[in-house]
């Protein structure tokens, strides 16, 4: 478990756990010999002489009172480590996260590392702040404790010492049946809370369906599987706890008829029994707290596994010695990129000269999108090159790449937060002068004179205050104070209206200006004004040229423009 921990957190917080369990390693010890001294305090308190049990009394209390400062001092140095831990944890899975594939990121995923990243990651740490040091005690005290009563009896002591492997073999049985209960019990609680969520997404769909009174059958049949699978777990669980909660408390019988042997036989006195199935009566109690502990490590080892397993995906390697591209003109050299057994871009080379204006068009699943997030980095190529300044984007540094781009995307995310505080992501260290003028270029002022809390109203999470042509002007906004020497525009036009469609249009002149720019767009009517256009098709660079001569060549774009002029019937 420690060295899972250590190989999620990193060697550079090694020496803080490793202290911190010394730490309460010492502590279960300490606690264990504390409880040695009631031997003699309850020999001179039988015998003939109880004063003498003063001196006795006195070692005890300040063995007891050493025992709570290093309690204090270990569970304050575990919740503070915990704490350092949970930091840096959250860091480092940030990081992480930022460096993956964008294709990484399927549905199941961001709901898997929302609830990893939450509630995973606060178990998994809790094992110092919390469960370590009730651990350690359970497992090292009991053992001090034999050892003690080895040194006051050699058969009770021998006695106590033979019931450790039964008790360790049952613990470790119990563990191991209630762990793939635990691993089943996962898988079906993920499968339940994706349902719900599908539940939840599908209101539209069920509602225009007329089904509101009628239940969701795969949620139901999800949460049935959780109940029964519960039900199985309990089953389960139960034979193995009892078994560890019977194994204790008959070891604890066994050495009671013995040491009632023992005394009978006058080989032990009333004192010694009596101070020793004291010591025996608190082996039982940690002990038995074991089964418990054991569940609760379980589940933060589960979420362990799954934290490293997220932290050793494979990211986008960052170049050894990053080069920095002095220009800006764009390359695809050869460019093949599959997804999954699907091959979306086919050996497409194509240049782009710095500050011209390339339009990408072509059918729904050409692979146009794809161009952009390849220039992007958001993956890497499979075969070819993609260059900017003549440079491999995979030599660029990841901060430099991206501040080689302003991009505009069809979907808008807007944080929650005011219009100004998602406009400045842009550009945080930006003047309120550039800000505004930047919202003014976007025509957003239009936007923010008509809210009722101006610069100051909040858009909610995911900009769900605005509409979605006001969250486009926020995104140009956002683009133009960044002041990128390329823009990538994906669909930005598709979904608006005429009002919006025009200012957002007047917002991207503004920003395309002087700049090299790679837009893709389904309406051609934007794509006009473009130096250049592409046409995509079945992964391949189908046709290339101006807008004029590809009309003349009565080609695929021909075609493509054609229909886009004629009125749907």
């Amino acid at each position: 478990m420690i060295r899972m921990l250590l190989r999620v957190l990193g060697p550079e917080y090694a020496k803080p756990v490793r202290r911190t369990v010394a730490l309460m390693t010492v502590t279960a010890v300490a606690e264990g010999l504390s409880y040695a001294l009631l031997v003699p305090v309850l020999r001179a308190l039988f015998g003939d002489a109880p004063a003498a049990a003063r001196p006795w009394l006195i070692a005890l209390t300040v063995a007891v009172a050493c025992y709570a400062v290093l309690r204090y001092r270990s569970d304050l140095s575990g919740f503070r480590v915990g704490t350092t831990l949970l930091r840096g944890v959250y860091y480092r899975l940030g990081d992480h996260l930022a460096r993956l594939p964008i294709g990484w990121y399927t549905a199941g995923r961001v709901g898997e590392v929302s609830v990893l990243a939450s509630r995973g990651v606060l178990q998994a740490l809790s094992v110092l702040a919390h469960l370590m040091a009730p651990l350690i005690s359970a497992a090292v005290t009991p053992l001090t404790i034999i050892v003690v009563m080895l040194a006051f009896n050699w058969q009770l002591g021998l006695a106590a010492a033979a019931a450790v492997p039964i008790v360790a073999a049952i613990q470790v049985w119990s563990g191991r049946a209630i762990a793939v209960g635990d691993a089943q019990r996962h898988a079906r609680d993920h499968d339940a809370a994706q349902r719900a969520i599908e539940f939840l997404q599908a209101q539209p769909v069920l509602r225009a369906g007329g089904r509101t009174a009628q239940r969701f059958d795969l949620l139901d049949d999800s949460l049935q599987e959780v109940a029964r699978e519960s039900r199985r777990r309990a089953c389960t669980a139960l034979p193995a706890i009892l078994g560890l909660s019977l194994a204790v408390q008959a070891v604890f019988t066994a050495l009671l008829a013995l040491g009632a042997y023992l005394a009978l036989g006058g080989n032990i006195g009333a004192a010694e029994l009596l101070a020793i199935l004291i010591l025996a009566a608190r082996c039982a109690d940690p002990l038995l707290s074991l089964s418990d502990i054991g569940g609760q490590l379980r589940s933060a080892r589960s979420d362990l596994e799954r934290l490293e397993a997220l932290l050793r995906t494979e990211t986008l390697p960052e170049p050894s010695t990053p080069i920095h591209p002095n220009a800006h003109d764009l390359a695809f050299d050869a460019v093949t990129f599959r997804h999954g057994t699907r091959t979306v871009l086919d050996e497409v080379s194509l240049t782009i000269p710095q500050g011209q204006r390339l339009a990408v068009v072509g059918p729904s699943g050409a692979g146009k999108t794809t161009l952009l997030q390849l220039l992007a980095r958001f993956y890497d190529v499979d075969a070819g090159t993609v260059r900017i300044g003549g440079v491999d984007v995979r030599d660029i540094s990841t901060d430099t790449l991206m501040a080689q781009f302003a991009i505009v995307f069809q979907d808008v995310y807007l944080f929650d937060g005011t219009i100004e505080d998602n406009i400045r992501l842009g550009r945080p260290d930006a003047t309120d002068d550039e800000v505004r003028a930047a919202a003014t270029a976007a025509r957003l002022d239009e936007v923010i004179d008509r809210l009722p809390g101006g610069w100051t109203t909040n858009v909610g999470e995911g900009g769900t205050a605005l509409s979605g042509g006001e969250r486009q002007r926020v995104s140009i906004a956002r683009a133009l104070l960044k002041n990128a020497p390329i823009v990538l525009l994906d669909e930005v036009t598709s979904a608006l209206d005429p009002l919006n469609e025009a200012a957002v249009h007047a917002g991207i002149e503004r920003l395309m200006s002087g700049r090299t720019v790679v837009m893709v767009a389904h309406r051609l009517r934007t794509v006009r004004r473009a130096d250049r256009i592409i046409f995509l098709d079945n992964a391949h660079l189908a046709e290339d040229g101006t807008h004029e001569e590809l009309l003349l060549r009565e080609g695929r774009y021909a075609d493509f423009w054609a229909r886009s002029l004629t009125p749907a019937t």
